[in-house]
C-alpha cells in the first residue's frame, strides 16, 4: 500500500512516516500542497494524508482539485488542528473521507487508514449500483461487463481488471510500472511488453471503427484514459 503524506511540519510528517513504514506501508512525503499536487499528476497512491494548513496550496484546495480531476477512487484523510463542526464539515465537503485532529496517536491514524482501505477495496470506485462511467463507456462491476454507447464489450478477466484500473484513474498518466504493480501485482520491471499487449487488446474492443479514442499513449510515460 502506497501512501502520500502531505505535511509541512517535519516533526509530524517524520512521526507519521516512521510509524507507517514500521507497519509495512510504503510512504512518500511532500512539504507543501503545490509540490504534492504535481506529484499526484504522475503517481497513483492507495491513500492520501493531507494537512489543512499548507503553504502554496491548502489541504482543502488540494482535496477539491484532486476530486474534480481524479474522482473518488483514492481515500483522503485530513489532518487538522481545527476541530469545530464547521471546519470538519468544510473538510468533508471538499471531498475528504475522514479527518483526524491534532494531536493524535499513531494507533488512531492507523485504524482510520485500515478502515478506509477496507472500504476502498470493497467498493473502490464509490459509484452507485456498482457502475463505473467514463464518457459513453460503462463498466458494470457486478457482472464484470463493459458497454460502449450501449453496445456490449466482451472482456477477459485480465482485460476487465486493466480497464477497471483505467476507469478508476481517469485523466491521469499511468506508467507501465504502475499498471504492472496494480493490475498484474508485479513490483519490478521484467522488461515484458505485457502491458502494451493488453492495452492494445482493450483498445480494439472499446474503440471500434467510428468511435472516439479513449485510451491514449503518452510517449515515454505510459497511457491515459481521456476524451479527445
Amino acid at each position: 500500500m502506497k501512501i502520500l503524506i502531505i505535511e509541512d511540519e517535519q516533526n509530524i510528517s517524520s512521526f507519521i512516516e516512521r510509524g507507517l513504514n514500521i507497519s509495512g506501508y510504503t510512504t512518500e512525503v511532500c512539504g507543501d500542497g503545490l509540490q504534492a499536487w504535481e506529484k499526484l499528476q504522475a503517481i497513483v497512491y492507495n491513500l492520501i494524508i493531507v494537512d489543512i494548513m499548507m503553504p502554496f496550496m491548502s489541504g482543502l484546495e488540494l482535496c477539491k482539485a484532486y476530486r474534480q480531476k481524479f474522482g473518488y477512487s483514492t481515500p483522503i484523510i485530513l489532518l487538522t488542528a481545527l476541530s469545530t463542526t464547521e471546519d470538519i464539515v468544510n473538510g468533508l465537503n471538499a471531498g475528504a473521507d475522514d479527518y483526524i485532529t491534532k494531536p493524535f496517536k499513531l494507533s488512531e491514524l492507523e485504524a482510520r487508514i485500515k478502515a478506509l482501505l477496507r472500504r476502498s477495496n470493497i467498493n473502490p470506485e464509490k459509484q452507485d449500483n456498482g457502475l463505473l462511467q467514463f464518457s459513453d463507456l460503462t463498466l458494470d462491476l457486478n457482472t464484470k461487463q463493459a458497454y460502449r454507447s450501449g453496445n456490449t464489450v466482451h472482456l477477459t478477466a485480465k482485460e476487465y481488471l486493466l480497464l477497471k484500473y483505467f476507469m478508476q484513474n481517469p485523466n491521469r498518466v499511468l506508467s507501465r510500472q504502475t499498471l504492472l504493480e496494480n493490475v498484474w501485482d508485479m513490483n519490478f520491471d521484467t522488461n515484458t511488453n505485457i502491458v502494451d499487449v493488453y492495452v492494445n487488446y482493450i483498445r480494439n474492443k472499446i474503440q471500434p471503427d467510428g468511435t472516439s479514442k479513449l485510451i491514449h499513449t503518452v510517449i515515454g510515460l505510459g497511457y491515459i484514459l481521456k476524451e479527445e
